[in-house]
Formats: C-alpha cells, sequence, structure tokens
C-alpha cells in the first residue's frame, strides 16, 4: 500500500502521528511519500519505507491513499490539491475538532490496519465552484464567503437563483456553504445541517439587519448569482478561508456545484451521525 503524508507542521502537532505511520508502514512492507516541506518531522532513523519527494503533488501521484494529517484546514487544503485526482483520503485529527479530520492519533494503527485490508467505505463530497464576470473559477469544498473587513457597518449583498432576485441582504456578510461546509463556518451562523451528497446550497447571512432575513437552501444544479456594488469600506471574497483580490466593482460571481469532487474515507464504525453527535455534540440533552 503506497500512502502519501500531506501535513502542516507549524500549524498542528504532527510529528508524532508522522512517524506513527512510518513505523507501520516499515512493519507492513508499505511505503509513504512526502515533500521535503515534511523534513523537520524525520526523525533521521533508518525507514525503508520513506520516499521523500519534491512537491506534495508528486507524493500525491505515487500514492494510492492520501492521508492528511493535522485538522479541518489540512483536509480543506488537500482538497483543493485533489480537486480533478480521485484518491481516497484519510483524515487525521491532530488539531482540535477535526470534523472532517474523523480519525483520532489513538486510533491510527488501527486505521492503517483497515485501509491495508480495504476494509473501508468512500464518501463522495462535491466542491462548489464560483466564476466571476472574467471567468475566473474558484473552488470550495466548505464555503464562499462575502464579508466586511476591520469596518462596523454592515455590507449590502444582493443575490439572485436561476435568473430570480432572492434578496438584497443587510448584514455582516453572506455565507454560500456545501453540505460539507453546513457544518463549519455555516452552522456557527445559524445555518441548517445538511447530509453530505445531498445537491444543494445554503445562504446564510451572518447576523443580519432584518430578523425575519433567514437561511435559504437552495438547489446546487442551478447557478446563484451574487452581486456585491461597490461600498464605502471594504469587502472581502474568499473561498475556504482564502481570499482573492477584488480588482473591480460591482464583484459579480455565479455559484453552483462543481464537477470536482473528493472521496473521504469512512472506517467501520464511523458515519456521519456519530460524528454530530460526538464531535459537535449534537442531540446531546445537558439536564442532570
Amino acid at each position: 500500500m503506497n500512502l502519501a503524508i500531506i501535513a502542516n507542521p507549524e500549524k498542528y502537532a504532527v510529528k508524532e502521528p508522522f512517524m506513527q505511520v512510518l513505523a507501520w508502514a516499515d512493519e507492513h512492507e508499505g511505503q509513504v511519500f512526502f515533500s521535503h516541506q515534511l523534513n523537520e518531522l524525520y526523525d533521521g532513523e533508518e525507514h525503508h519505507s520513506s520516499h521523500i519527494t519534491d512537491s506534495e503533488t508528486e507524493a500525491i501521484d505515487n500514492a494510492d491513499i492520501i492521508i492528511a494529517m493535522g485538522g479541518d484546514g489540512t483536509m480543506l487544503y488537500t482538497a483543493r490539491l485533489l480537486k480533478n485526482i480521485q484518491k481516497p483520503i484519510l483524515g487525521v485529527n491532530s488539531g482540535r475538532l477535526g470534523f472532517m479530520a474523523n480519525t483520532q492519533k489513538e486510533n491510527l494503527e488501527k486505521a492503517l490496519h483497515n485501509l491495508n485490508e480495504g476494509n473501508y467505505r468512500l464518501e463522495k463530497r462535491f466542491l462548489l465552484q464560483a466564476e466571476d464576470k472574467h471567468g475566473n473559477i474558484y473552488h470550495a469544498l466548505n464555503e464562499f464567503l462575502f464579508s466586511k473587513k476591520d469596518s462596523t457597518s454592515m455590507v449590502t449583498v444582493d443575490a439572485e437563483y436561476d435568473g430570480m432576485f432572492i434578496n438584497k441582504y443587510w448584514a455582516d456578510g453572506l455565507i454560500v456553504a456545501s453540505p460539507t461546509g453546513s457544518t463549519a463556518y455555516n452552522l456557527s451562523s445559524d445555518g441548517p445541517i445538511v447530509m453530505p451528497n445531498s445537491n444543494v446550497m445554503v445562504v446564510t447571512p451572518i447576523n443580519p439587519h432584518t430578523l425575519t432575513t433567514r437561511p435559504l437552501v437552495l438547489p446546487s444544479n442551478k447557478p446563484l448569482k451574487v452581486t456585491v456594488e461597490k461600498q464605502e469600506h471594504e469587502v472581502l471574497f474568499s473561498y475556504d478561508g482564502k481570499i482573492c483580490d477584488i480588482q473591480e466593482y460591482p464583484l459579480e460571481v455565479k455559484i453552483q456545484q462543481s464537477d470536482f469532487s473528493i472521496d473521504l474515507i469512512e472506517l467501520p464504525n464511523q458515519n456521519y451521525f456519530d460524528t454530530l453527535r460526538h464531535k459537535l455534540m449534537w442531540g446531546r440533552d445537558f439536564r442532570s
């Protein structure tokens, strides 16, 4: 079994699980590929399973399974690397919540055995794509965000769906989330939880000025057009936390489901609703 490790040691404590994967691969005739950027994790001991590559892309090309090691930020980064490559991804959590990075460090060895035996399922997660009026295309696994920057003022954002005007939002921002991203910033902004693989997107205003303005769930096979006119204060447009430079106004983007998807590995005794209950304490009754 050939594995590639994608990790950000500057953000997450990943040395322990990294060395654990190398030790397991040594014992089970596996091969582990990782970029030279992870050299600082390498302890210098002889590991015949390890292969240092010039880039993360090269490591991915040589692997059958990708291990994204860190937290959900690493999962989002890995998703962008693999948006046009159908290779399964196992998320190993060494961060805090790790909603998508669903395998804990203490369960890593058992997870590797399951991978080696093919004892896992694949859960397909589609990305959203946004296209601006110049033809630039952006992809997001979680969400697109239109928000204010360094200002107490609200932003004004227009939205229309399939040619039909929806609303002029006056709020701190507007989130357009995928089902995967429904449990991220969308959930923090009182948006709904959406089952993965649902062909929808969620439009959620952040702290809207009008209390009757509620989140909206739309089919993702038709375009949602979001327009931001020039305003007195700066407006940010970002995808999965990556900020885009707005060159001119009005900013116009059309958002819908992308053709790209990633395959997340789901191990035995793991499922989406277990993750909701255990990671988000969803449905838990705290009354004594």
